[in-house]
């Protein structure tokens, strides 16, 4: 071009699926970064098309996926919030498309139905990554800066828990979803539990496992504990339970010279739920009464919560598709390998429960 730059590219985005996940989560992530731009939202109910409609002017909203994958030269990413026993089919039909793709958790309710997917996307050249957000926690983060400092020492074990107070089951395709079908806590909430261990103490094998199902219409799991054996020795015991009155600290680590502990939950989801933005000084922020408390030589010690950073995939996704995509060495912000082990780890669970 004489004398001018060129314009900046954007990535065109459809995101399939307006509930919980798609609503609050991913449009609203996209919409803060303007290397995207959301163009196309696929959802079967009315009031939430009316509301995507509101909330982004000039969106073009469809019923489906199917209708998304209609518009595929006009797009560049596919974001699947969807049911977990859909991510396989559609995410193999937007690849197939030739469209980069981000799939929430759980990846595909099989590890074999992941490997496929990372399989085609390398043959096809796209860019695939699974939105294991929970990496982005700003408890999550403050963990990781704690024991990448050794202030525990060696660490010897690692509790973490999803615990909610959930009676009733909310969404009607969670009460009917069986566990073959991707359904239950294990998968639901488990995915993030197991993908943070793996990621803070490597690979592991899974020692004991119980699952049960406590509410009358819960046809999966809603009651579940995990022991991991980290091959670097770490034992993690990872508990999720939708039917507790009282919840047990979110983290507590055990090591050699300390631990820490800390309770409450990462604040993003509710913030955006309230009507917030990624874009708000107070986004990500915890209140100064949730620091975990660190204990060494008899002491302790409140440690301030690192903010929580869920607009960091995104911004890396973007890094990475606009540096070339695939062929880019830049990093994805989850490696689909990564939740394909999680997917493992949650099918020998199974096996041993």
């Amino acid at each position: 071009m004489s004398g001018t730059e060129a314009e900046p590219r954007t990535i065109r985005t459809a995101v399939v699926g307006f509930g919980l996940s798609g609503s609050v989560f991913h449009a609203p992530l996209l919409d803060a970064d303007n290397r995207y731009s959301l163009d196309v939202v696929a959802t079967s109910n009315a009031d939430r098309q009316e509301a995507a409609k509101g909330r982004y002017p000039g969106v073009k909203t469809v019923r489906d996926g199917e209708a998304v994958l209609e518009l595929s030269d006009a797009l560049d990413l596919v974001v699947l919030g969807t049911p977990p026993a859909t991510h396989y089919p559609l995410a193999k039909a937007a690849l197939e498309a030739g469209l980069d793709v981000v799939v929430d958790k759980p990846f595909a309710i099989s590890s074999e139905e992941g490997q496929e997917l990372t399989g085609l996307a390398r043959k096809l050249g796209r860019v695939l990554t699974v939105f294991h957000n929970r990496r982005w926690d700003g408890d999550f983060l403050t963990l990781r800066k704690l024991l990448a400092a050794e202030a525990v020492g060696e660490v010897t074990r690692f509790e973490s828990r999803f615990e909610r107070w959930s009676p009733n089951i909310a969404k009607a395709w969670k009460a009917r979803a069986t566990a073959a079908e991707g359904g239950g806590a294990l998968f639901d909430l488990g995915s993030h539990l197991i993908d943070q261990a793996l990621q803070l103490f490597g690979p592991a094998d899974v020692a004991h496992a119980e699952l049960q199902a406590r509410r009358s219409d819960e046809r999966a799991d809603d009651d579940v504990f995990l022991v991991l054996r980290h091959h670097s020795g770490v034992a993690s015991h990872l508990s999720m339970n939708m039917l507790c009155a009282q919840q047990a600290p979110r983290f507590r680590v055990l090591g050699s010279v300390g631990g820490f502990t800390k309770h409450g939950v990462d604040p993003q989801e509710p913030y955006i739920v309230a009507g917030g933005s990624p874009l708000d000084q107070e986004y990500g922020v915890e209140a100064p009464e949730w620091a975990g408390l660190l204990g060494r030589d008899g002491h302790l010690d409140r440690l301030p919560t690192e903010r929580g950073n869920y607009p960091g995939f995104y911004r890396l996704l973007a890094d990475k598709i606009l540096d070339g995509g695939a062929e880019s060495s830049l990093p994805l912000p989850v490696d689909p390998e990564d939740a394909v082990e999680v997917l493992k780890i949650i099918e020998k669970a199974r096996e041993l429960a």
